[in-house]
């Protein structure tokens, strides 16, 4: 009777545990398209070049079934100087900083070319670092172009340009001019011929009220310094958009919010209902506001699978991007879909911070968070369903 007993008291007990086990999320891949390897912008404003260049590189992997590892710092090095031009133009009135978007990584590749990583210097490599370290560089550019933009002088030189350069070069390394690739010979321009980039296949899509459903506008968004506007559709077309891009084998390219309190830094983003999940707080929701970023990851981890989730909806997410909650501070690559144990479904998005986190640099983020948190996707125009190319007309 008491040998019973007590297997009765282990049974109820391992009960116990496999309930509270099974709060942490279980990922069950749903479908994936092939990706580049993850790399590590560092301690640089470079996420927009790195998501970018891994959405060009996953693209290539698409069309020939070939790896190829571009470089970052050509972009960054041409990007800049495009960037200071046009600040300089605008008399300061631009951003001028780290920053960027999915359009300006193409718009380069069309003007300037790109060539593979290993005719660049290794992101680091001129400062004596092994990953992109933009600390002194910038501290150092950005005075020099502001100090151009907004001086006094009434008629420029060309000379600020070379000065410019020199900055860009002593920091992330010379653009090279020729360069031989797998034992030919090429220019940046010509090598990305070769690759039949046409940045003219890639559009920007979003989804806001203040402008007209179905036409372009330029995404009041500071990092996006080029005006290059994107096609504004309802809320339920952009994310089934995402869908049918990636059931069609293509990837998509993603500019958003991860400073909500939803988006860890373990590789996963919820878009979490802190109303409606006490045991996030352990008390209320005043003391959740009091927690630090990692205690709040800490009580999303713990409630895993069980977190309460916001309802998507146009007016809410209108409402998150005018109020600022929503902003735009990170681009990442969505490359595929996945459940979990309660059949909530997440993307699977490459970050470019490295191979960190619980899933080695990839992010499970969910729908409803990417439904609130998006500024733009960027993807290949033939990877946009047909009702809704028709709506956009292209």
């Amino acid at each position: 009777m008491k040998k019973t007993t007590f297997l009765a008291m282990m049974m109820c007990l391992l009960s116990t545990f496999g309930a509270q086990a099974a709060d942490e999320i279980v990922f069950t891949t749903v479908m994936e398209n092939p990706i580049t390897q993850v790399k590590n912008q560092n301690r640089s404003g470079t996420c927009w070049d790195y998501a970018t260049i891994g959405f060009v590189e996953a693209e290539l992997l698409r069309e020939t079934g070939k790896v190829y590892d571009l470089s970052e710092m050509f972009v960054a090095n041409k990007d800049y100087v495009d960037c200071a031009e046009y600040h300089v133009r605008m008399h300061g009135s631009s951003r001028f900083s780290e920053g960027g978007s999915a359009d300006d990584v193409l718009e380069v590749i069309d003007r300037h070319g790109i060539c593979p990583e290993e005719a660049m210097a290794r992101p680091g490599s001129m400062i004596g670092d092994t990953l992109a370290n933009f600390t002194e560089f910038f501290a150092t550019l950005e005075p020099y172009v502001e100090s151009i933009a907004k001086g006094s002088s009434t008629k420029l030189t060309t000379q600020w340009k070379v000065g410019l350069q020199g900055i860009l070069d002593a920091y992330l390394g010379t653009c090279p001019e020729t360069f031989t690739y797998e034992g030919k010979k090429y220019t940046p321009k010509a090598f990305a011929q070769s690759l039949r980039i046409d940045k003219n296949n890639y559009v920007s899509i979003t989804s806001f009220t203040h402008h007209p459903f179905y036409e372009q506008f330029v995404i009041e968004a500071p990092y996006k310094w080029r005006p290059r506007p994107s096609w504004n559709v309802k809320l339920d077309e952009m994310m089934a958009v995402i869908d049918e891009a990636l059931k069609s084998g293509y990837t998509v390219a993603w500019g958003g919010d991860v400073s909500e309190d939803g988006f860890t830094r373990t590789g996963l983003a919820i878009a979490a209902d802190i109303e409606h999940a006490p045991d996030l707080t352990g008390s209320d929701a005043a003391r959740w506001l009091k927690l630090t970023k990692q205690e709040k990851a800490e009580s999303l981890k713990k409630l895993g699978a069980q977190t309460p989730e916001l309802v998507p909806s146009q007016e809410l997410r209108q409402e998150r991007f005018d109020n600022w909650q929503s902003t735009y501070d990170h681009v990442m690559l969505i490359y595929g879909i996945a459940r979990d144990q309660n059949g909530r479904e997440y993307y699977m998005v490459k970050n470019s911070w490295g191979k960190t986190g619980d899933y080695q640099g990839i992010w499970y983020m969910s729908k409803a968070y990417i439904a609130l948190n998006t500024t733009y996707i960027f993807l290949n125009k033939n990877a946009v369903k047909k009702d809704v190319r028709k709506k956009l007309n292209f």
